[in-house]
């Protein structure tokens, strides 16, 4: 490890860590402005859980698409400018969300903000990462942290205007308005340059559990084995995604609809989603150094797939509400986690693994809306949501892949 990642940070580069995560806050706080108001939006739209899921699933298969691109435009345009503007215009494309005449044109709109949603998203990763190594510690995670903050920030905005009733178009011009500011102040205290100008070019392992084979060079000859470990990681990541989703899109409905709980009541399930998520996040970072990323993975799923079990089990108010919060802490750390593996696999040209597992992850939020609204329709919200369970399950199979202590420097 160079000198220059021991050295303590400087003022150039604290500035960029705040810069970088006021993205990740603004990009949480757009999107969960809307959805405490998809109970609203369903009944204007007149449309059952199958075609509201349908709709959802618009936004990942926009994601999915744009993706495939999202190195190619962060290459050309550098992180920064993709990150800041691609807010600014995400922001914009939200205002045509209360205009939506149908389901269709709601879908198209969800289409648009997601292929947004998906570059930008790389783009803060790559920016955020870029950060982490010049720091020499893990920050990663904080940075996850935040865009919770900004999650519930913009959860808490849109359960408000829900329960004052205030119309959509309005509370959406005021998102739009306050996280473009955000972003384009955000923007200049961004690192300039191409972001992998200070990137070491010997990656350090991710400490997976292979056997000692899996030094570079062995990486290298076994490439096989790498495929196999990003196709795990993936899997993880699109298992966060789908408890991501989880609370986003169906526990507000959950609540109103099954539960018969108030508008402004219902909202705050994604709420406790992620405040639990968000303080997951931020002490994630001490957590994962200390038990490893194996470790938190496992504890985690475990506790989200008993937590959401018992309140699927016993449904409440109440124990909807403590399921999720269990549901969003114990998945806090899968996500930065697959992303952190996946960018320093050896064996992989620089960005690639992160590349893929971002592109990766949102099948899970695409197989979620759908698949949820399926299962809903045919039996019940409450047992389409047991989806979070089988992700738990599927995630403490799974986080084999991941290191045992964390790589970083100190």
């Amino acid at each position: 490890m160079t000198a220059s990642l021991a050295a303590a940070p400087t003022r150039q580069l604290r500035q960029a860590r705040a810069a970088v995560a006021a993205l990740f806050l603004t990009n949480g706080a757009v999107f969960f402005n809307i959805v405490p108001r998809y109970p609203e939006i369903k009944e204007s739209l007149g449309v059952g859980n199958a075609v509201l899921g349908t709709a959802l699933a618009a936004y990942p298969v926009g994601a999915l698409i744009s993706g495939l691109f999202a190195a190619v435009v962060i290459r050309r345009y550098h992180s920064a400018r993709v990150g800041a503007f691609g807010i600014v215009l995400t922001t914009l494309i939200t205002l045509a969300i209360p205009a939506a005449p149908n389901w269709i044109a709601f879908a198209g709109v969800l289409f648009l903000v997601g292929s947004l949603d998906s570059v930008v998203d790389v783009a803060q990763n790559a920016h955020g990462l870029r950060v982490q190594r010049s720091y020499g510690r893990s920050i990663l995670n904080s940075l996850h942290g935040v865009w919770s903050i900004g999650a519930v920030i913009g959860g808490l905005m849109g359960s408000a205007a829900a329960g004052l009733h205030l119309s959509l178009s309005v509370h959406l011009a005021i998102s739009a308005v306050t996280f473009s500011l955000v972003a384009l102040v955000a923007y200049r205290f961004l690192l300039s340059g191409p972001d992998d100008a200070d990137r070491d070019s010997s990656p350090v392992s991710s400490g997976s559990s292979t056997s000692s084979s899996s030094s570079a060079g062995g990486w290298r000859r076994y490439s096989g084995t790498v495929v196999r470990i990003l196709a795990a990681l993936s899997v993880l990541a699109a298992c966060g995604a789908l408890v991501e989703d989880a609370g986003a899109s169906w526990g507000a409905l959950y609540l109103s609809d099954y539960l018969n709980a108030a508008a402004a009541t219902a909202g705050l399930a994604v709420v406790v989603f992620q405040a639990a998520m968000t303080a997951g996040r931020l002490a994630g970072d001490r957590v994962v150094d200390r038990f490893g990323q194996r470790t938190v993975a496992r504890v985690g799923a475990a506790l989200a797939a008993l937590g959401m079990g018992g309140a699927l089990a016993f449904p409440t108010v109440a124990t909807a509400l403590i399921g999720f919060a269990l549901a969003g802490l114990g998945f806090a750390t899968l996500v930065p986690a697959a992303m952190h593996a996946a960018d320093e696999l050896p064996g992989l040209p620089h960005g690639t693994g992160l590349t893929i597992v971002s592109w990766l992850l949102r099948v899970g939020f695409l197989v979620s809306p759908p698949l949820v609204g399926f299962v809903a329709d045919l039996t019940s919200l409450r047992v389409g949501l047991l989806t979070v369970v089988v992700a738990g399950v599927l995630t403490f199979v799974f986080a084999r892949v991941l290191s045992v202590r964390q790589a970083v420097a100190r």
